[in-house]
């Protein structure tokens, strides 16, 4: 049997591996409450669907432009002139297949095998994974509670004096916490990336989801930052699999040939019907309501039920709360609370390798009524395991 490829030994997804778990359960006729995976409580934008419907009835499906069809890439550019006042060219616009599509096209045409790329612990493991099967070195950049879960300057000047790093992969809002950088922050650390020469990809995909936090993109402060975003939270168009990358000029045709030659295209469905959600804000804005409520009732909630060390988050759908005093195995924890409880929640060692044992994610991007009782359910589990 041919041996596989070093690379592709990843670590797996655990959050993943504990939603498929749960939904075994719930297939055998257990009541689960997910609060595992970051994916909306809401469908798709009537709009959008509409349109989806339209489009599936009058014609066929075929292949597009490899960076996307024209009328989207313009729609997503003229979103930054309305929503930072910020002139993208369209042609700065890459249509990706989610964000994870966006990430890869970026690192394929930055970096070269062996260089070194940041990125903040905790954080999506995603990143650290794709980054080494493409054959990079990960330097990983340690944050605390203390300094809000966000990176400084002095921390990436530091890992760049130790080992050289050609770039650096950074979210606001965080995930797996929802804290942002402040504008300031932000601003000095793309002036740090400047400086130093290294390359800044920032994730944006919860913007749009941010609860009384300013909210600037990083090509405010620098041309050069790749910017990826997604339909996927704030669109609620998770299955979709639609995402974008806004780039540099210079980088535009090696991203399209690297397209051309992964993907061909874009499903051309799932982009017309990103097309139409940009017109659904008002159904959006009433489902954005609902995550600020859900994260009214947990800020309070948690602190109830035991669960009293985590950040407020800025944005995003999640609350980072650390169990440590409960358990010192997260995924043990998760599993234990899966099977006993029937509450499914993300272990925070996906997010950090080290100090991620102490830290589980809850995800309130579900309904009210679930989020309500998967609090019950946690406060009853927690009570037996401290007897």
């Amino acid at each position: 049997m041919t041996p596989l490829s070093r690379r592709s030994i990843v670590d797996p997804f655990h959050a993943i591996d504990i939603m498929s778990e749960a939904l075994k359960l719930e297939r055998s006729g257990r009541s689960i409450i997910h609060l595992a995976i970051g994916q909306p409580g809401a469908p798709t934008p009537q709009r959008a669907r509409i349109v989806a419907s339209e489009t599936l009835h009058h014609g066929r499906i075929g292949y597009t432009e490899a960076l996307g069809i024209p009328a989207l890439r313009t729609r997503i550019a003229h979103h930054y002139q309305q929503q930072y006042g910020l002139e993208i060219s369209p042609e700065r616009v890459a249509v990706t297949t989610g964000s994870s599509a966006a990430f890869t096209l970026a690192f394929l045409a930055l970096f070269d095998v062996d260089d070194c790329v940041a990125i903040p612990t905790p954080g999506y493991p995603a990143y650290r994974n794709i980054l080494k099967t493409l054959g990079l070195n990960v330097v990983e950049i340690p944050t605390t509670h203390d300094t809000r879960w966000t990176v400084t300057p002095e921390q990436i000047a530091q890992a760049h004096a130790k080992k050289p790093i050609k770039g650096i992969v950074l979210a606001s809002p965080n995930n797996p916490d929802g804290t942002m950088m402040e504008p300031d922050r932000l601003e000095a650390v793309a002036n740090c990336c400047a400086d130093h020469g290294i390359r800044l990809i920032m994730d944006e995909i919860y913007h749009g989801l941010v609860y009384d936090f300013p909210t600037i993109s990083a090509l405010k402060f620098s041309d050069d930052a790749i910017v990826i975003n997604s339909f996927s939270k704030y669109y609620c168009m998770t299955g979709w699999r639609i995402g974008w990358m806004i780039m540099p000029e210079g980088m535009a045709r090696t991203a399209e040939c690297l397209a051309q030659n992964l993907a061909l295209s874009v499903n051309e469905l799932s982009q017309i019907t990103a097309l139409a959600a940009f017109d659904a804000t008002e159904e959006l804005e009433t489902v954005k309501a609902g995550y600020a409520e859900n994260r009214q009732y947990l800020l309070k909630r948690l602190p109830e039920i035991g669960l009293t060390s985590f950040h407020p988050p800025d944005g995003g759908f999640f609350i980072y709360t650390d169990i440590s005093h409960l358990a010192d195995d997260s995924m043990i924890f998760a599993r234990d609370l899966l099977r006993k409880a029937g509450v499914s929640v993300a272990p925070g060692i996906d997010f950090d390798h080290c100090q991620g044992s102490k830290y589980i994610r809850l995800s309130f991007a579900g309904k009210k009524d679930d989020i309500e009782e998967g609090c019950q359910r946690i406060a009853d589990f927690i009570a037996k395991r401290v007897k």
